[in-house]
């Protein structure tokens, strides 16, 4: 007998859950529908022909190589099924997360049944040689992956890496008010730690403005070889657990018959019931709330753990070995396809009884089509994950917060801060609109954009202190997003621009690095979906890396790493993008820039201290828009050639290159110098390399190809030389960069540390123009006894000497 329970916080007396909601005719044609989903799901995994078993199953029609995942794979549709019912009753739009994403075959299967699959791929038809094609693609050469990928209707979460599911339910859900977001969790997925900590999100997620988020937890006790721990936990103890998350806990479980289908089934559809009304119930207190004035009592929403066999209608062994409700159905159950298991496989499929699912020609029975919604009311034809659901920002005129310059090099701003003015009207032009949130890790404040607190609060549903009154912002309809959680605010922002809406995370540039392979993941997915035309573009996916290497000489050398672009450039072109913006000006072009854009990956790296300012606001945009350019004002070669280009990426790195710059210009009057600055790292590339890359004409004629380049650079140098290797003159090319040194100290010695200061650049030029190599030995030496003095200077008085901290461009 299946067993349903409640476990509730509320003082309401929990509805009971041993009623049984489903006609005996709802009932048969729901679990029809259940071992339809079920055989399509294992045809998917071995059937090459043969699809409906209208001749004795043969080794021919199987599969050469067997690939894909039937343990979660019969859960998934049980789960899929009952929401469908919900959906036609409720008339409730729903979006189905799938967190154990191996179950591919299950949301392959699904669509197919709704009747999507065929309607986004014509030639999968609703017939027996439909069948037989959507069974020979899966996991096969030309046909779709394993997982729930994006070529599958419905998916916004491929799920193939586990952890992600529960934090991009919850930014799908954001000011998503009619939305129902559903969100598989394995138990295999629930012991990664991004998991653990998103379970927080339903902190911050407003009855009111935002959709709802009902998390399934499926217990089916295994993961590829060894038990899961939640599945181990005394019942009590995984509730407490999850009480403490702040859920309401109800069980759903299998009892010791796990055949007894009708009983579980009656049990799913009567808890389910209860947790949709426990969400409408708590959606009206909240509007109520709301409407009074009155803050928003945090609810505790319904969760379901649904406990349930691995493998659950398969096999019960196979060769004497125990198979369903153990870990060796978690992929495919067996394989090596002798005469004995073709007919164990034959008698697995017979199981489902395909005869009483489908018609003689292969379409579904229509009493059981018509148990699916239709229309937008299929999950599978959700538009809000194919990204039909999305309007662009209403942006303000990013010129008027222009910082003012009379001359270049003397002004100071704090670039980051102007920019927090920019998103602070970006959130008021889109207040209506509701599609613009900003995430961070606790660093809104820190990495200067206070500004926004202007307009918004920092979303917050759990308890206030009266000491958060008038300092910290707090607000149960705020739209700063901060969790101390990189993974949880990627998750959320990724969700959230999944499903067609913007945002801008902020992050320290060292941490960003926790955050790598959800980066790479979402980036796959980019690319993927590029070429898929019934998906439309998404709004890009926004970083601010601030706080960096260069200015996190106070924290040390934990804090020292700007190696997060170096794993972004591995992407694919179309979809990465990465900026250096040397000044305010130009970070506000940038910004600009990456709001309007869609169906990329933007990484920004800019400063927050205060620093020098180059650019005008007009210069700004046409150096951005050319993604590097010779700065005029800072050469003196024109009109004829230069002896040497010195060239620069990063705030940093332009200050201590314009300093150069002064140095040499000091005391080689003649010496000419070409200033390069890039802001748009891509450039760098060639143009067939990256869309952004310049062509090789246009690359020559401001990097010369016989003159010495010295580059200073925000990153590892390597970087650069790996996105030029292939130009004309890449030997001439000297790259200064972080070089993995540094400590707690102050701003300057941290250039110095890695010689990408104004005294080692200036080295390096007279190093290499030839006919400085003969005439600079003494002012060389001058230098070299510079960085001594600045060394005795830090140790003595614990700051940078005067002539280097309030250093201005002099010309």
């Amino acid at each position: 007998m299946a067993q349903a329970s409640s476990k509730t916080r509320s003082k309401t007396p929990a509805k009971d859950s041993s009623a049984k909601p489903l006609s005996a005719d709802l009932l048969g044609k729901m679990h029809a529908y259940w071992r339809a989903a079920n055989y399509l799901s294992v045809g998917q995994i071995y059937l090459l022909d043969n699809p409906l078993l209208k001749k004795p199953l043969k080794r021919e029609h199987v599969k050469p190589r067997l690939l894909g995942h039937w343990g979660t794979t019969p859960g998934l549709n049980f789960i899929y099924v009952h929401l469908n019912r919900a959906i036609r009753e409720r008339q409730q739009p729903m979006i189905y997360i799938t967190g154990p994403g191996h179950g591919g075959p299950g949301l392959v299967a699904n669509s197919y049944l709704e009747g999507t699959y065929t309607e986004t791929y014509p030639n999968i038809d609703q017939c027996e040689a439909g069948i037989q094609k959507l069974f020979k693609q899966f996991s096969f050469p030309g046909g779709i992956p394993s997982h729930v990928a994006p070529e599958t209707p419905g998916s916004m979460h491929e799920g193939g890496e586990l952890g992600y599911s529960i934090s991009h339910a919850y930014g799908a859900a954001f000011d998503n008010p009619d939305q129902l977001v559903v969100a598989v969790v394995g138990d295999g997925e629930a012991e990664t730690g991004p998991l653990a900590t998103s379970w927080h999100s339903n902190k911050f997620l407003n009855p009111v403005r935002d959709g709802s988020v009902l998390p399934i937890l499926h217990l089916n006790g295994y993961k590829i070889a060894n038990p899961t721990v939640l599945a181990r936990l005394p019942k009590d103890e995984l509730t407490k657990l999850f009480e403490g998350y702040g859920h309401t806990v109800h069980f759903v479980e299998t009892g010791k018959d796990v055949d007894d289908y009708e009983a579980m089934h009656q049990a799913f559809a009567a808890t389910l019931d209860t947790v949709l009304d426990e969400i409408r119930e708590i959606r009206a207190k909240a509007a109520k709330e709301a409407k009074a004035g009155k803050p928003i009592t945090r609810p505790h929403w319904p969760m379901i753990i649904l406990r349930s066999p691995k493998g659950w209608t398969g096999p019960k062994e196979i060769d004497g070995k125990k198979v369903e409700g153990y870990w060796r159905s978690h992929q495919v159950p067996f394989s090596d396809m002798t005469p004995e298991h073709v007919d164990a496989l034959e008698k697995w499929l017979e199981s489902y009884k395909p005869k009483e699912l489908f018609t003689e020609t292969g379409a579904l029975k229509p009493e059981l089509a018509a148990l699916a919604p239709e229309g937008i009311l299929r999950m599978s034809a959700n538009p809000h994950v194919h990204g039909l659901v999305s309007r662009d920002l209403k942006m303000p005129d990013f010129r008027k917060y222009a910082v003012k310059l009379d001359k270049p090099g003397t002004v100071i701003a704090e670039a980051t801060r102007v920019m927090g003015k920019l998103l602070r009207d970006v959130m008021k032009e889109n207040d209506d609109a509701q599609n613009f949130r900003i995430f961070g890790p606790d660093e809104t404040a820190s990495n200067r954009w206070a500004d926004v607190f202007d307009t918004t609060g920092k979303t917050w549903l759990a308890e206030h202190f009266p000491e958060d009154t008038g300092n910290d912002h707090l607000a149960d309809n705020g739209r700063v997003m901060e969790i101390l959680s990189e993974h949880t605010c990627q998750g959320w922002l990724e969700g959230y621009n999944l499903t067609g809406r913007h945002g801008f995370f902020s992050c320290y540039e060292a941490f960003i690095h926790v955050i790598d392979s959800m980066f790479n993941q979402h980036a796959k997915w980019l690319k993927t979906t590029k070429d898929i035309p019934w998906r439309r573009e998404i709004p890009s996916l926004n970083y601010l890396l601030t706080s960096h290497v260069w200015r996190q000489d106070h924290n040390g050398f934990s804090h020292q790493d700007p190696g997060f672009i170096d794993h972004v450039v591995n992407k694919k072109s179309e979809v990465i993008r990465v900026y250096l913006p040397p000044d305010a000006n130009t970070l506000l072009s940038v910004t600009d820039h990456c709001l309007r854009s869609r169906h990329y990956v933007n990484v920004v790296v800019a400063g927050k201290q205060p620093a020098l300012q180059y650019l005008t606001m007009e210069q700004a945009i046409k150096h951005c828009t050319k993604g590097l350019g010779i700065w005029d004002w800072a050469s003196n070669d024109e009109g004829g050639e230069p002896d040497v280009v010195l060239a620069c990426a990063g705030d940093v790195p332009t200050m201590e290159a314009l300093a150069a710059t002064d140095l040499i210009r000091t005391h080689f009057p003649d010496v000419k110098i070409r200033f390069v600055n890039v802001v748009d790292l891509m450039t760098l590339q060639s143009k067939s390399e990256h869309p952004h890359g310049l062509d090789d004409h246009e690359f020559d004629a401001v990097f010369t190809t016989d003159k010495p380049v010295v580059f200073a650079f925000h990153g590892y140098p390597w970087l650069i030389h790996r996105l030029t290797y292939r130009r004309n003159g890449h030997s001439n090319l000297h790259v200064r960069g972080y070089i993995e040194n540094g400590t707690t100290s102050t701003p300057f010695d941290m250039v110095v540390m890695n010689q990408v200061d104004r005294y080692n650049l200036a080295i390096d030029v007279i190093d290499r123009v030839p006919k400085l190599q003969k005439i600079g030995a003494h002012v060389r030496q001058k230098f070299l006894d510079k960085l001594i003095e600045h060394k005795h200077y830090i140790n003595e008085f614990g700051d940078d000497m005067p002539e280097v901290k309030n250093w201005a461009w002099p010309f």
